[in-house]
């Protein structure tokens, strides 16, 4: 449901903020692990995709848990303790994916340990959240292009890691020196003295109930939906993608994999400079416009040099999006609360998240060829999404 909230009563606690981002990086690391190890872990020479959309199914269920339990334990236990709870989890969940990924081991160990990465990474973003408000509050798209940076940088080095497990290292010391990332942050958060919590006050059920019947919320959900499944459509599948369409190596393809965290990175880094001289509108727009064309490149090309071309675009096209949508619905709906997943949008939250699990379920039945249409149609809903909000928000002003 969504949250009121407080009024800022002091000033802002920098380094406190600073210490809390780096949290987006560890779930940077935790959330792209399914994209990064389903080579090493042989997917790529299979045709039936049931486990793998088994993986993720895991992943974004002890996510989902994960955030509503950080949401009742924030109040009472503090910012502290959530982040330090998450990071032992982490390095549990790492350290069980490293035994899962013996030769011979049941797959669904897998599952357990993609599971409790979720649960980190939920419990690390809804604390994380909660420590960064005041700073939140006073520019809501630079703090969510920041995060977003320190996301897109974990989820890079879980990629290049992942490629060392074909010539370097074996998949379980790569994942149990990965382990040792949420160990250090650990420590780093019992350290940090965290601000209380602030309360916040919930909105009456049918306050709740009448973001339903507003449009603007409607279409900002929407956008939400399309654009969290196009991102994460191909984070969880470009690898396997293009090891089977082109026929490259699984390294290449993880090297892939992670040029398209660069693109993000590099995309990120290119708005947070232009955002305040940018109309948004725009920027919107032509974003959403050079992702159709970035994902049928993907989708037509049968070459190396077509596919670096469309992972380019599709990276660099997403990356302005979703931070400039957290700032018009920060602008459009204040009571809403960034620690919290709530109302409307936690539909379009999970429902964007679940893609690359329903994902897996189609390809298993049909063929992994269809997984670039997934994003290339989302992107043409986002586009079509964003000329509706703009539309009508004029209405809404004339009116």
């Amino acid at each position: 449901m969504p949250y009121l909230l407080p009024k800022h009563t002091g000033t802002l606690d920098a380094a406190t903020a600073r210490r809390a981002l780096v949290g987006f990086f560890l779930s940077g690391v935790l959330v792209s692990l399914p994209g990064s190890l389903l080579p090493a872990w042989g997917h790529h020479l299979q045709s039936g995709f049931l486990w793998v959309a088994f993986y993720f199914f895991s992943l974004n269920l002890g996510f989902l848990i994960a955030v509503q339990a950080a949401q009742m334990a924030l109040p009472r236990f503090g910012t502290g303790f959530i982040l330090k709870v998450a990071a032992l989890i982490g390095a549990i969940s790492l350290g069980l994916l490293a035994f899962a990924s013996a030769p011979m081991i049941d797959p669904s160990w897998r599952a357990v340990g993609l599971f409790g990465a979720g649960m980190s990474a939920g419990l690390t973003n809804t604390a994380v959240f909660q420590a960064i408000i005041s700073i939140y509050r006073h520019d809501a798209a630079s703090t969510t292009n920041i995060a977003g940076l320190l996301f897109t940088m974990g989820s890079m080095l879980t990629a290049l890691l992942a490629g060392g497990a074909f010539y370097a290292y074996s998949v379980t010391t790569i994942l149990l020196v990965m382990a040792i990332i949420p160990l250090l942050l650990g420590m780093m958060y019992a350290r940090t003295d965290f601000s209380p919590v602030q309360p916040v006050m919930s909105l009456p059920l049918a306050e709740t109930m009448l973001d339903f019947c507003k449009p603007g919320a409607i279409l900002f959900a929407l956008l939400l939906f399309f654009q969290f499944g196009n991102e994460w459509t191909i984070a969880g599948w470009l690898p396997i993608f293009l090891i089977q369409r082109l026929g490259i190596s699984p390294e290449t393809a993880l090297k892939m994999l992670a040029f398209y965290w660069f693109s993000l990175l590099v995309g990120r880094t290119v708005a947070q400079a232009v955002l305040p001289r940018m109309n948004h509108a725009w920027l919107l727009a032509s974003s959403a416009l050079a992702s159709i064309l970035g994902c049928s490149i993907l989708g037509s090309t049968n070459n190396l040099q077509g596919a670096f071309v469309g992972t380019l675009l599709v990276g660099a096209s997403f990356a302005p999006i979703f931070p400039i949508v957290v700032e018009k619905l920060s602008h459009r709906f204040p009571y809403y609360h960034p620690a919290y997943l709530n109302g409307i949008f936690a539909l379009a939250l999970t429902g964007g998240m679940m893609a690359p699990a329903m994902l897996g379920l189609v390809a298993h039945y049909f063929d992994i060829h269809v997984m670039i249409y997934v994003p290339l149609v989302g992107s043409m809903m986002v586009f079509i999404l964003i000329v509706l909000i703009w539309l009508e928000s004029k209405l809404r002003k004339l009116g």
